[in-house]
């Protein structure tokens, strides 16, 4: 790796009138009056149509949320498309500390080193509760399948990760620095997709405390 700083109801109407209707005599044949035709068809009809837009909008929800459902069920995003980390994940089961010759490609958030250089191969991880010189901060991994972004925008992305590191009050106690790392072009084509900020102590391995929350 290279490393660099950095949303009303109307009223009943009253009996009808009768002085002004024609008065039927015996004997006459009273004008058929028109029935209404009934209206149960008409509402039955109404209720049908409601009911196949209350189907349709039921079949859209349903699929809508199988749709996010199988979404949400499909394979986990690539780590490198979703944020910069900086809370670490314990392990079920701990390492046991201290741990010599560890890789960077290794290394786990929160990982703390003695004796750390940024430029080796390898390096000792030791418990945080003991002396140390560097810890392992912030950590942002590209996508597998993309290409070289180049060395400004890993340089770039390297400080966005130092940048969004929150700092336990423990920090405070010591006179600390941030340190970028980043792949070169020959470590990418390898398969090195990760990008690290780390803080480090000038005076040696005086930190006797993780400074992550």
């Amino acid at each position: 790796m290279d490393h660099h700083e950095p949303r009303p109801v109307p009223p009943k109407p009253a009996a009808p009138p009768t002085a002004d209707l024609p008065q039927v005599t015996a004997g006459e044949v009273t004008p058929e009056i028109p029935q209404r035709k009934p209206r149960r068809a008409v509402s039955t009809l109404l209720k049908a149509i409601f009911v196949l837009v209350l189907l349709g909008v039921v079949g859209g929800l349903v699929w809508l949320a199988n749709w996010l459902g199988a979404e949400t069920a499909g394979p986990p995003a690539d780590p490198g498309s979703v944020v910069v980390e900086i809370s670490p994940t314990p392990l079920a089961s701990p390492l046991a500390l201290p741990r010599e010759g560890v890789t960077p490609h290794d290394y786990r958030l929160g990982d703390c080193f003695k004796d750390f250089d940024a430029a080796a191969l390898r390096s000792t991880v030791v418990a945080c509760d003991t002396g140390h010189s560097a810890q392992l901060v912030a950590v942002f991994r590209y996508p597998g399948n993309d290409s070289y972004p180049g060395r400004d925008a890993l340089a770039a992305k390297a400080l966005e990760a130092c940048q969004a590191t929150r700092l336990a009050p423990a920090a405070n106690d010591y006179t600390l620095n941030f340190q970028r790392a980043y792949p070169s072009s020959t470590s990418w084509e390898s398969g090195d997709r990760r990008v690290d900020c780390y803080v480090t102590a000038d005076g040696g391995n005086v930190i006797n405390a993780s400074v992550l929350p």
